[in-house]
Formats: C-alpha cells, structure tokens, sequence
C-alpha cells in the first residue's frame, strides 16, 4: 500500500467517525465493565445458550435511543426538559432520584473494575490507587477540555472495545453451534436463566442511556454554526433525522456486537472448561489467562479500562443532565465549569461517590445487582413517558416518533415491565 492509499484509508476513517455522534457513543457506554460482567457470566453460565437475548435487545434499543434522539434535536431540549413540559415535576423527580443512586453504583463497579484490570495487567500498585487514578482523570476531562474535542476523545475510546472482537481470533470457535443459538433460543426455564435474561435486558437498556443521547444531540446542535431544533429549521430535517438513525443503528448494533463477542468468548473458554462462577470482568480477564492465553488476557483486560474510560463520564454526564434540567439549571459540557456551575458539580458528586464507595464494606457484587434492580424499575416509566412525548405534536411538531418506533418502543416497555417484575421477584 502506497502513502497516498494509506493516507486516504486514515482520513476516510476519520470522516466516518465525525459522521457518528451521540449514538455511536451511547452505544459503546453501554458496554460498560458492568455491563461486560454480566455479558462474561452469560457465557459463563449459560454457553451458546443466551446469544439470541443480543438479537432481542437491538431492536428494542435502537427503537427507544432513536426516540431519545430525535426528541432533543427536534424540540432542542434534553430528555428530562421534554418530559418537563408533559408531566409535573413531581412526578420526574423520584425516577432522577434513582437514576442518580443506580449511576453512582455502576461507577464505583466501574471504576473499582478498572482498578482491578489495571493491576491484573501492572501488579505494582495497589487497586485503590488506580481506582482513584481513573475517577479522578475521567473528571478531569470533562472539566477540563472542550466539548467538541472531548466528544472525539469518547468517539475514539469506542475502538478500545474492538479488543473483544480481536480475542475470538485467539480461540477456536465452533461458528455452526453459534449461530444456531444466535437465532434459535434454546434455553432451561428456570430461575438461573430467567435471572439471566433480565439482568441482560437490564444492562443493555439502561436508563442513563435515554438522558445522555437526547442532551447530546443537543450539544451537538448549539456546537455547529448556526445550529437549531428542527421544530424552528424543518429544512434540514431529512439530512438531521436520517443521520439520527444511521449513528443509532450504528452506536446500537456495534454495542451489541460487542456483547454478542463476550459471551462468545467466555463460552468457548469458560464455560466449556467449567469456569461457570464469574461476578466481575476482571475475573473473566484473569480467568482466560490459564485458558486462552496472555495475549487474550491482555485483549480483555485493555477493553475494560478503555471501556470503563468511556462510560464513567456517560454516568455521571447523564445525571448531571437529568438533574439540571428538571431544576431549571444552567447546564452543557459545552459551557465552562463556572458557567454552569450546579451541572459539574453533580458530574462531581457522581465520580467521587462512586469512588468513594469502593472504600466502604460494601459488597460491590451485591449493590450492582441493587443498582440493575434500580435502573429496571426507573426505565419503565421513563421509557413510557418518552414514547408519550415523542408522539405529542404540541412538543414535536410534525416530527413525532413513527410507527415503527412506536411499536418497537411500546414493546421494549412492556418487556422492560416484565424484566422489573422478574427483578423483583429473583431478589426476593
């Protein structure tokens, strides 16, 4: 390959990148070290036998973040706001309240993980250190660089998850078992499999997700010369709510991709050298090492601090938003700090209690279940007010959601409904 192809491969790269925004990143936060803790068990636990749950859930995701999308750029407004100017405040207010309990437990799980990752892979230094290293420099960025260039900073940490993708290169995979449980469920019913699929679904849609997108396609909007909602600029609504779309099927079906590849992984691995006890990401990291190698450990290990890197400020940044607009705040990442003041200080307050929390006795296992019970009853009601006004034409105009939306928003709903339930009752 000559200099001029590999300079015009480089700069294509980075066209497709500017192209992709909010959804992009929602997608790869979604991926969290929670999130890949629990994907790691599946495989684990289970094998093959939960790869058709990745199916199940991109539909359902891409339906209700396209939603959350296209409601801040049509009305130019954050979730939280819309929701605002339906439904009393009163009513927003509990569900900010558990957003921002259920955030500051999947941090410290996060950071508590990267610290873990980070010593797996340099023993020098003790857990702690590094779990303060991260809170601290994911906090910084967002205090510290501008918005548009820390939105390349999160688009270009969304490679690091390639690193799951680049372990099944280590090992052998049988792709015709595979694929046969990709599209044909084929599970036992019982309380460890229905357990399962509900903590999937409660990590794969989450809550934090639907604020941090929506406040995003806003910044966006204010970031570009001359930017407005498409209730005020219905000209540019085809080119805006067709590139809505791209970047959440995108961001979406590349989060699911990724969790389609760790359960793949931990099951060829895992699962079928009897490893079926994994509570953390860093012990499947620590656990492939004896089986797959120090490369795949490395891969594995990597993804989770870059991961982690990633949706640290997704956690915070969303209830920062959420918070700000129900209370009428000043607020944006494309503000300074002292501008919007209130906004950073609950970005803050999130990371620091989040890393507070490791120091505490309690049991980081057990409140991240607490915290996906949490996100699972909060996203039912917030689910269901969002599609309310996302079909509402007094707030979206003639931009409200589509049928298919609608449909597939409604269905994620009501399965996100019989998840809570299921939550419930598997805790009790």
């Amino acid at each position: 390959m000559t200099i001029i192809q590999k300079a015009s491969t480089s700069e294509s790269a980075v066209r497709i990148i500017d192209r992709l925004g909010p959804g992009l990143v929602t997608g790869a936060a979604d991926d969290d070290p929670s999130g890949i803790a629990t994907y790691s068990q599946a495989g684990a636990q289970f094998g093959f036998q939960m790869l058709w749950s990745v199916v199940l859930c991109l539909p359902l995701m891409i339906a209700i973040q396209s939603i959350c999308g296209r409601i801040g750029c049509v009305t130019g407004q954050g979730l939280a706001s819309a929701i605002k100017r339906v439904f009393p405040v009163w009513m927003l207010l509990p569900l900010i309240g558990l957003l921002l309990i259920a955030n500051i437990i999947n941090i410290a799980a996060d950071v508590a993980a990267m610290g873990a990752a980070a010593q797996l892979v340099a023993p020098q230094l003790p857990v702690h250190v590094y779990t303060v290293f991260f809170g601290m420099l994911t906090l910084g960025l967002q205090l510290f660089i501008r918005y548009d260039k820390y939105v390349v900073v999160l688009k270009w940490l969304t490679l690091s998850l390639l690193a799951y993708v680049a372990v099944i290169f280590t090992v052998h995979i049988p792709w015709g078992q595979a694929i046969f449980h990709t599209v044909v469920p084929s599970f036992t019913i019982n309380r460890a499999s229905i357990t399962m699929v509900v903590a999937i679904l409660g990590t794969t849609i989450s809550p934090y997700l639907f604020f941090w997108q929506s406040s995003q396609e806003v910044e966006d909007m204010e970031a570009r010369e001359g930017g407005k909602p498409l209730k005020d600029s219905p000209r540019e609504a085809r080119r805006e709510i067709k590139r809505i779309g791209i970047d959440t099927i995108t961001g979406m079906a590349f989060s699911e991709l990724i969790a389609f590849f760790v359960i793949l992984t931990t099951a060829v691995t895992l699962n079928v050298h009897g490893v079926k006890d994994i509570n953390t990401a860093s012990q499947a990291a620590e656990a492939l090492r004896p089986i797959a190698g120090n490369f795949a450990f490395a891969l594995f290990s990597l993804g989770i601090i870059g991961t982690g890197l990633l949706a640290i400020p997704v956690l915070a940044g969303s209830a920062a938003y959420a918070i700000a607009e129900t209370q009428g705040w000043t607020y944006g990442l494309n503000r300074k700090v002292m501008e919007a003041r209130q906004f950073y200080a609950i970005i803050a307050i999130a990371i620091a209690g989040g890393v507070l929390l490791g120091f505490t006795p309690i049991d980081p296992i057990k409140a991240l279940f607490w915290s996906a019970v949490i996100n699972g009853v909060a996203a039912v009601p917030i689910m269901a007010v969002t599609i309310i006004v996302a079909c509402r034409k007094d707030i979206m105009g003639i931009f409200v959601a589509t049928p298919m939306q609608k449909l597939f928003g409604w269905a994620a709903t009501i399965l996100m409904g019989l998840a809570a339930v299921g939550m419930i009752a598997t805790s009790l």
